[in-house]
C-alpha cells in the first residue's frame, strides 16, 4: 500500500505522460502491486459472499488514463485507484464493495448508485412495504457506527448513507411516510473513510475493511434483491 500511495501522491503532483514515460517502470510495479490485493480481496470477500467468487482483478479494476474529451480538466491520469467488486460487473445495477485509494481520501463503501428512476421507485416501495426490516439494518446500532445517518453527508465526508437526495419527497409517494428519508435517496451506498496510515502501518487492514462492508451488506443485499428483478 506504501507504494501505491506514495506513486498516487507523486502522480497528483506531476501529472502529465512525460513524468509518466520516465517512470513507467514503477506504474507497472504499482499496477501489479494493485492487482495482487484486489485478488486478496476477492478471495476473502468470497467466504461471506461466494457470488463474487468469479471476479477477477480486471473484472473489478479501472483504466488508470482518464478520458478528458468531455472534461474541462484536462489531467491525463487519474490520481486514485479503485476497485468495484460486484458479482454482475462494474456496469451491472446490481451493487457491490467498493475500495478507493486516493492520498488523504481513501475509503471503502459498499452498495450502489446511479439507478433509474423505475428502479428507485420500486426500492421504495419495497422500503414501504417491508419498513421494520428495513429499519431493522439501517437503523442498527453497528449500521450507525459506521455510517452514521447525517442527511448532510457527502462523498468527501468520513462516513455516510446515501450520496444524492432528493430535495422533496418523490412524487406518488404519499405525504404522512414516517421515514420519508429514505425514500428521497437516490442511491443507496453507505462508505467510510480509511486513514491512510492503517493501510500503510498495519498489516491487517483488510480486517477493517471487511468489517466496513460486512456492516453494510445487509442494507446492500435488501436492495439487490429488489434491482435483481431488473437485470
Amino acid at each position: 500500500m506504501q507504494s501505491i500511495l506514495s506513486f498516487l501522491r507523486d502522480i497528483r503532483a506531476n501529472n502529465t505522460r512525460e513524468y509518466m514515460n520516465a517512470h513507467r517502470a514503477e506504474y507497472d510495479a504499482v499496477r501489479a502491486r494493485w492487482a495482487d490485493i484486489v485478488a486478496e480481496v476477492i478471495a476473502r470477500l468470497s467466504v461471506v459472499d461466494p457470488s463474487i467468487s468469479h471476479l477477477t482483478p480486471r473484472d473489478c479494476t479501472y483504466r488508470f488514463n482518464r478520458d478528458t474529451r468531455f472534461s474541462l480538466n484536462k489531467d491525463p491520469y487519474k490520481t486514485h485507484m479503485g476497485a468495484y467488486i460486484a458479482a454482475h460487473g462494474k456496469k451491472a445495477m446490481h451493487g457491490g464493495y467498493y475500495l478507493h485509494l486516493e492520498p488523504g481520501m481513501c475509503m471503502a463503501s459498499v452498495g450502489n448508485n446511479c439507478l433509474p428512476t423505475n428502479v428507485l421507485d420500486a426500492c421504495r416501495n419495497e422500503i414501504m412495504g417491508n419498513t421494520e426490516e428495513w429499519l431493522s439494518i439501517v437503523r442498527s446500532q453497528r449500521f450507525i457506527n459506521y455510517f452514521g445517518c447525517d442527511e448532510t453527508a457527502t462523498w468527501g465526508s468520513p462516513k455516510g448513507f446515501g450520496i444524492e437526495r432528493l430535495k422533496v419527497r418523490p412524487s406518488r409517494f404519499p405525504k404522512d411516510y414516517p421515514y420519508m428519508e429514505y425514500l428521497r435517496m437516490k442511491d443507496y451506498c453507505a462508505w467510510q473513510a480509511i486513514d491512510d496510515k492503517l493501510l500503510t502501518d498495519n498489516p491487517h487492514w483488510l480486517d477493517h475493511v471487511m468489517d466496513i462492508w460486512e456492516a453494510g451488506r445487509p442494507m446492500m443485499n435488501f436492495i439487490n434483491n429488489v434491482i435483481d428483478d431488473y437485470e
